[in-house]
């Protein structure tokens, strides 16, 4: 029998369907959000890039949940489209969109300022936005467009609503970083995009890395306030992220996943853990995986003193001249 025969047996098939069945049960975590009953009526929460993918679900799950929810995303249409589908599915009119493009600093300065002329408080923030692939571009604040919408936007805005958030204590603030991380370097000239090497991900990885070293550090400058922030891994999930790749690493990409990856309501459990999780209540600099437990991070990105190094560069480079 020839050996390519084996791929025609009932029997193969059979097999197939039942290993990638198994795997995907297997992707799901400890924790469920729909059993979950914790409520945020009367409270605030901003999600970025809630347009799409992992965003929309963490946005929707807040809206189930009574809370006022505001969808800061770049698109005014994919934004409106989103919006509407969240107030229809879950009978929450308090969804709203504010426009914002994390990789501009005017463009955040701007919706940050909206949000405290508008606001009385803000309860949750969740940095989602993010871009991977994406090739050699320099904004016109001078950063590396990976790091200026991965890590320098969601910094900035996070600091600009901070005092917003220490009112409305208790607060959590929540970053979407990755397992990736761990390939992730440390190199200050990467922000204005010296010496990076564009390849698949590359970039990608050391702007997550920066997202967990700033996060902890923001999360020690926190305590006593009231507020939390924590990053998380939502683990390897099939969304728009990889829509700046080629169209055969997109193909090879979504074949897998059908088997093996997450689908972006998958994907937003963990981070939904982090931001209403009555057992996360109080946690702080800590880092999630996608299974909702808690683990270390990289060993850059437990260095105490690079920390305060890192947040104090992006603190400066991100200041208004």
């Amino acid at each position: 029998m020839n050996w390519l025969d084996v791929f025609c047996h009932p029997l193969w098939a059979v097999s197939t369907t039942l290993l990638a069945l198994v795997v995907r049960l297997q992707r799901r975590g400890r924790w469920d959000p729909r059993t979950c009953n914790v409520q945020l009526k009367g409270k605030t929460a901003i999600v970025t890039g809630a347009n799409t993918g992992i965003g929309k679900f963490i946005a929707m799950d807040f809206a189930r949940r009574g809370a006022r929810v505001i969808l800061a995303c770049r698109s005014e249409a994919r934004g409106t489209a989103a919006l509407t589908e969240i107030r229809e599915k879950t009978g929450n009119a308090d969804v709203h969109l504010r426009l914002v493009d994390v990789s501009s600093m005017d463009s955040v300065r701007e919706f940050a300022r909206r949000i405290l002329d508008e606001e009385k408080a803000l309860h949750i923030l969740v940095n989602n936005a993010a871009i991977s692939g994406f090739p050699r571009q320099i904004t016109k604040d001078g950063f590396e467009i990976s790091f200026a919408t991965n890590h320098l936007g969601p910094f900035l805005l996070t600091n600009l609503l901070l005092d917003l958030m220490k009112r409305s204590a208790p607060a959590r603030i929540v970053t979407l970083s990755s397992v990736n991380h761990y390939r992730g370097e440390v190199d200050f000239s990467h922000f204005k995009g010296d010496n990076l090497v564009h390849h698949m991900d590359t970039v990608y990885n050391h702007t997550k890395l920066h997202n967990i070293i700033c996060t902890n550090e923001l999360a020690h400058r926190l305590q006593g306030t009231g507020v939390t922030a924590n990053s998380v891994h939502p683990g390897v999930v099939m969304t728009e992220v990889m829509r700046n790749y080629s169209i055969i690493v997109r193909g090879i990409f979504n074949f897998i996943g059908i088997f093996f990856f997450k689908s972006s309501e998958e994907g937003a459990v963990s981070p939904i853990y982090c931001a209403v999780a009555e057992e996360t209540e109080g946690i702080t600099g800590k880092y999630f995986d996608s299974d909702c437990s808690l683990v270390l991070p990289a060993p850059l990105a437990r260095d105490a003193a690079l920390a305060v190094k890192d947040f104090e560069v992006c603190e400066r480079l991100t200041s208004k001249l």
